[in-house]
């Protein structure tokens, strides 16, 4: 009997950081936690999210789905051979 390894999503998110203003809908609602607010500011004094935890996204957009701005997207990474 073979195990069979259980593969793992992995994703990764793309921010505009000049678009984001920085209403942490992005961050409130990932799933996985793994983006928070940016202590740094953009130009228009926003904090932008930033991904802080890149092997717990899962690339699911849930982000890119619930801001209103279109300031962030989630992309799901091809798998490794």
């Amino acid at each position: 009997m073979t195990e069979k390894k259980e593969k793992k999503i992995r994703g990764t998110v793309v921010v505009t950081v000049e678009r984001c203003k920085g209403c942490g809908f992005c961050v409130e609602f990932c799933p996985t936690d793994a983006l928070k607010l940016s202590e740094q500011y953009n130009a228009k004094g926003y904090h932008p999210p930033v991904l802080t935890a890149q092997e717990l996204c899962s690339g699911c957009d849930m982000c890119g789905l619930l801001c209103p701005d279109f300031a962030i997207y989630g992309t799901r990474l091809k798998a490794r051979a």
